[in-house]
């Protein structure tokens, strides 16, 4: 008995139904991924090198990400064309995010100072209901973070780049209660009572 001839139509429509699954599982694992940060854009610039034969003109951008549970990051992207500089930026965010320890998941442990050139930020934890009181970059980096909670000042330059690494350096200082106890080598409870009879006190 003669056997059926496969043409390539077959070959195909057989190869193509085993491919799907793991195309599908690659994307859905990397929207999961993207699904789970928050991208901000906090400054896109317009910027030009002299060549020989005249300028070329590219962009700048600069992006926030952050997953909204105390991570965060920067990142700071160059191409010929805005989607591909914003891209650029995203990838470099998420591969310097910085974890920062937030106090009840809304605010900082305690008030904090940064600096970076000539940019200098001031960071104070503040009481539930506060919200946000930040401008600008600041407050980009405050919602990717996931802070509900802070009030925030710039002092000198408002040139984006230097109030965002001046925040950062700040955010870096923060440190938790189990982190203190830990390098001084005492208990959480030890250090929490302390600051519980000064706060009686005053």
């Amino acid at each position: 008995m003669a056997r059926a001839a496969t043409g390539p139509s077959d070959r195909n429509s057989r190869g193509s139904s085993d491919r799907p699954p793991r195309d599908r599982g690659g994307r859905d694992r990397n929207d999961r991924e993207d699904n789970e940060f928050q991208e901000k854009l906090v400054s896109i610039n317009r910027v030009a090198k002299v060549v020989k034969g005249g300028r070329r003109f590219g962009f700048s951008a600069v992006v926030v990400v952050g997953d909204g549970k105390g991570r965060v990051g920067f990142g700071l992207g160059k191409a010929r064309e805005v989607p591909e500089a914003i891209r650029k930026g995203t990838e470099k965010a998420k591969r310097t995010l910085v974890r920062v320890p937030l106090r009840e998941g809304r605010t900082l442990h305690h008030d904090s100072h940064g600096h970076f050139g000539s940019g200098r930020v001031v960071l104070r934890a503040a009481s539930a209901g506060t919200g946000i009181i930040a401008g600008g970059p600041m407050r980009a980096i405050f919602e990717c973070l996931g802070i509900q909670d802070i009030v925030a000042k710039s002092i000198g330059t408002s040139n984006p780049h230097n109030m965002i690494r001046a925040t950062f350096s700040a955010l870096n200082s923060v440190m938790s209660p189990r982190q203190v106890a830990a390098k001084r080598g005492k208990k959480v409870g030890d250090l929490i009572g302390k600051r519980g009879e000064e706060e009686a006190k005053e």
